[in-house]
């Protein structure tokens, strides 16, 4: 049976896109006090919850009010949850079992006024850059796997850990189209045509070889180039940054990155597969669906890779594996997929090429709390 998006009956993806959007505004705005009780209502017991690094999984309510929620409410006292992407389907797994599935996209707001994972508060606005993805079932939450933007935090408290990104950074960008919010019945075959776009441009990348290396005018040229539209958004994770057009997303994401893990392989290409390095992989997607003109896939890890090159984040080659966190939203517009963002956990990334961010966050802060200088 093969694994990918299904189609789902338009009411019931409709009932599943408010119960998530409900009950994430719930616990943005609820009080510490009734965390618990909000999380209870929401989830089922011994939920899983996947978060950036250094969150990474917990299991069960108390631990994910406890290690997730609590610190970021005490963090952002008045904080409140922006949403600028809801959409939802069905996706069959690879062992052939179907979930109902959410994803949102955008900032969670509020004044940085007590420190966060050891991130000095800076009593400015703050902005908590999300990608999320729940599964529903029987009208509650069995998983959440959420890409939280700690590096973009840490950015914005005023310390960079790393080289200068190669693309822009800062805040991303809302759809173009101002649809985003995707609550209302779609055509079916319109969101089925969307993944399938997605994951059409997904295969022109992974049948390209870079040990061809045919360069930057070569990533241009081949296939992918019949899939993004001219004025394609691609918007990176911190430490990546956000490109515009072709061109820009070659020389300021593409090239670099496929240069620094030169043969990536990603999907369902490489299950049970031996990697490169010699270590199994379990990669590839969890989620793929497709609601009306967008689409979502990712994967925890979508990807591995091992590191072949330097240049990128400040490091050198390393040759140790790497596995990839990431959600991908695309918009589909005009035929073409106009804008895609990226959440993607650089932190754990950087953590297996023997880079601590966390460690190097605690270093400059420790310091300057002690009034030292360095």
């Amino acid at each position: 049976m093969k694994n990918g998006c299904l189609p789902i009956p338009q009411t019931l993806n409709l009932t599943n896109k408010t119960l998530v959007q409900r009950a994430m505004q719930a616990i943005a705005d609820c009080q510490t006090g009734q965390l618990n009780e909000v999380l209870a209502n929401s989830y089922v017991d011994g939920a899983i919850w996947r978060g950036s690094h250094p969150l990474n999984q917990l299991e069960g309510t108390d631990s994910i009010a406890e290690t997730a929620w609590l610190p970021l409410k005490h963090s952002l006292p008045d904080m409140e949850r922006r949403d600028e992407i809801i959409v939802g389907g069905r996706y069959r797994d690879r062992h052939g079992e179907e979930h109902d599935m959410v994803a949102c996209l955008g900032h969670y707001c509020g004044t940085f006024k007590r420190d966060w994972l050891d991130i000095p508060a800076t009593g400015q606005p703050l902005y908590v850059r999300y990608g999320e993805v729940h599964t529903v079932k029987n009208g509650k939450i069995t998983q959440s796997s959420c890409l939280w933007d700690v590096l973009d935090v840490i950015r914005q408290a005023g310390f960079w850990p790393l080289a200068p990104s190669w693309g822009q950074e800062g805040r991303w960008m809302g759809p173009i189209t101002c649809d985003g919010l995707v609550l209302t019945e779609q055509d079916i075959e319109e969101g089925l045509g969307s993944i399938a776009q997605a994951l059409a441009m997904h295969k022109t990348l992974s049948d390209y070889k870079d040990h061809n290396m045919k360069g930057r005018e070569g990533l241009i040229n081949m296939a992918q180039k019949d899939h993004w539209h001219q004025k394609m958004m691609w918007y990176g994770p911190s430490g990546i940054g956000t490109t515009r057009g072709l061109p820009g997303f070659v020389d300021f994401h593409q090239l670099p990155f496929r240069l620094f893990w030169p043969g990536r392989r990603g999907g369902q290409s490489i299950i049970n597969e031996e990697s490169q390095s010699g270590i199994k992989s379990d990669s590839g997607h969890y989620i793929q669906i497709g609601d009306g003109p967008y689409s979502v896939t990712g994967g925890w890890p979508s990807v591995i890779a091992q590191n072949q090159g330097g240049g990128l984040f400040g490091s050198g080659a390393t040759g140790r594996p790497t596995q990839m966190r990431v959600i991908d939203f695309y918009l589909h517009h005009e035929g073409k997929i106009r804008e895609n963002w990226v959440p993607i956990d650089v932190i754990h990334i950087l953590l297996q090429l023997d880079i601590d961010v966390m460690q190097r966050v605690r270093d400059q802060f420790g310091r300057n709390r002690l009034g030292l200088r360095v």
